[in-house]
């Protein structure tokens, strides 16, 4: 059965066909994000150490594009969605998410929301919703695919080459890494979270008295 898998596998990530599967998966993932792109790169980097196909540095372009093209795609959906971003009970909550983080930190937001789930289409939605200069998007947007591509494939390639001959354990142990990085970052984003709302909280106590 895993051999079985792993065939398959390897049929699919030797295809030519691979690139613009890559693109499409990246491409979608903008915009609907149940889509696995990000498992995809990590897969492709597994593969490209363990077996040397596909190639590293197209799976990195292919995916960096792809996100672009589909975080634009996500913009665009923003500029003409705002009320119906603002209205749904837990897109609202994303929203308002997403417009506080770009009030903070401005178009650096859009770099760290890649690693955040559910916080990168938030935050390009919102930055389309309200009207973000489209040309600094372009910028920010275009620092955050390539560092996400370049971080992907490159957790697998890790991965792929740590297990040469084992490319399921290359692929759990990219994914592992994965994992663990963004639970990391998620608790020290949570921690922040409680500790500025404490931190207002007493000052507000502090006035009140």
């Amino acid at each position: 059965m895993t051999q079985a898998i792993l065939d398959t596998l390897h049929d699919v990530m030797t295809s030519p066909w691979i690139y613009p599967a890559l693109f499409a998966l990246a491409m979608l993932d903008g915009f609907f994000p149940v889509v696995p792109a990000e498992t995809s790169v990590i897969t492709a980097g597994v593969f490209a150490a363990s077996t040397g196909a596909p190639n590293l540095a197209l799976v990195i372009v292919v995916a960096a594009v792809g996100a672009f093209a589909g975080d634009h795609i996500s913009y665009a959906i923003g500029r003409t969605a705002d009320n119906r971003l603002r209205g749904g009970r837990r897109s609202g909550k994303a929203f308002a998410w997403a417009e506080r983080a770009l009030a903070e930190r401005g178009g650096l937001v859009l770099v760290v929301a890649r690693y955040i789930p559910g916080g990168r289409t938030a935050c390009t939605l919102t930055m389309g919703a309200v009207a973000y200069p489209r040309r600094s998007f372009a910028l920010f947007d275009g620092l955050a695919t390539v560092s996400w591509a370049l971080y992907s494939a490159l957790i697998g390639y890790v991965g792929g080459a740590a297990f040469e001959n084992d490319p399921v354990k290359g692929l759990l142990l990219g994914l592992g890494i994965a994992l663990s990085i963004t639970v990391v970052a998620e608790t020290v984003r949570h921690v922040r979270r409680r500790r500025t709302a404490g931190e207002r909280e007493a000052v507000l106590a502090g006035s009140r008295g």
